[in-house]
């Protein structure tokens, strides 16, 4: 009696009809394609969302440097990996934060367009005080000699007469430059280059400071800061791939005899992932419901308690000198690599916003 084969659609090889599996290649047989399993498979398949996931989170909550110290043991199908864990979870808090990011920047952005339209009325009405009998005057000259007059008259009277109400309105400000003198050039359609110079660019500057010229005009011209802000955010999920590291360099200094680096990269990428959910939760109800400052403070504060009852848990050493070793990479990380990248951040999202 012969045996009735069926064929694998995936490595099309034969096997005898009733596997549910190809026993070749491991594809289920008689996978109808379905809304469901499409997505099911593409959730599956790259954040790995199946019953390691629900395994790994509780504890992962609850249960401070369990999941790492189970990795580091050898359970490495158990529970899910640290990566694909950090991954997943990451991508649903960036996904919930970029809500306030987008609400943070458009109130940004209505904040800024407020004082370019009152900085615009009042530098025109300045531009008029100050420069009425100067341009009647001069019709015909090229548009660079009204530039170096209107330049000359300007520091003149404001240096007489800055003790008034007006002319303090018109060269207060916070650009480092005059004010009233760029206006005059942008309302007279003058090309940027030119506008450079007049800022301060010389012309054997380098491309980063003519790069920051440029992008400073055209925070002037359109006081976009929420653009400049959501550049800035944008570059978070890149830069975490340069702080986690760090963070396990930082680890790694403090137990140095505790194992290989990849361990500490282990226990970082746990501890990173709680991070992630706790601010995804604050984040999340804060866009829905505005909790007070004092609970998000709190919730925000209870992260050290769990790092401190992690790092207890993972190397084993006693309560004080734990203690005292998450101070350290706590206030270290905090108070020097964070600042330093936020500062290196802001320069870069500033340079392509």
């Amino acid at each position: 009696m012969s045996t009735k084969l069926d064929t694998c659609q995936n490595c099309e090889q034969q096997y005898e009809n009733g596997f549910k599996f190809c026993p070749h290649c491991g594809q289920k047989t008689n996978d109808e394609l379905t809304l469901g399993v499409l997505f099911y498979n593409t959730i599956s398949n790259y954040f790995s969302f199946d019953a390691r996931f629900l395994k790994s989170f509780i504890p992962l909550m609850l249960k401070p440097g369990f999941l790492a110290k189970a990795f580091i043991n050898g359970k490495r199908l158990l529970y899910l990996h640290p990566a694909q864990m950090y991954l997943f979870i990451s991508v649903i808090f960036f996904f919930i934060f970029s809500f306030t990011a987008r609400k943070q920047s458009d109130v940004i952005n209505k904040e800024l367009k407020k004082t370019l339209n009152s900085d615009v009325a009042e530098v025109k009405e300045s531009i008029k005080d100050y420069k009425k009998d100067s341009i009647k005057d001069i019709k015909d000259k090229q548009l660079i000699e009204i530039n170096k007059a209107l330049r000359e008259e300007t520091n003149d009277e404001v240096e007489n007469t800055t003790s008034t109400e007006k002319s303090s309105k018109g060269i207060n400000t916070s650009f480092d430059f005059n004010q009233i003198e760029i206006d005059s050039l942008i309302n007279a359609n003058v090309s940027d280059d030119d506008i450079y110079r007049h800022m301060g660019l010389n012309d054997d500057d380098g491309w980063l400071t003519q790069k920051f010229y440029e992008k400073s005009l055209k925070f002037y011209k359109s006081r976009e800061g929420g653009s400049i802000l959501k550049a800035f955010y944008d570059t978070i999920p890149i830069a975490m791939f340069f702080l986690l590291p760090l963070f396990a360099l930082l680890i790694k200094l403090l137990y140095y005899n505790k194992g290989q680096y990849a361990h500490h990269l282990v226990f970082s990428f746990y501890f990173f992932s709680f991070l992630f959910t706790v601010f995804s939760f604050i984040f999340g109800i804060n866009y829905i419901w505005d909790i007070p400052d004092g609970i998000d403070w709190l919730i925000a504060l209870s992260t050290f308690v769990y790092l401190m009852i992690a790092l207890k848990r993972f190397y084993g050493q006693g309560w004080f000198l734990t203690w005292f070793k998450c101070c350290v990479v706590s206030f270290t990380f905090l108070a020097f690599v964070t600042p330093l990248a936020a500062t290196f951040l802001f320069l870069f999202a500033f340079l392509i916003y």
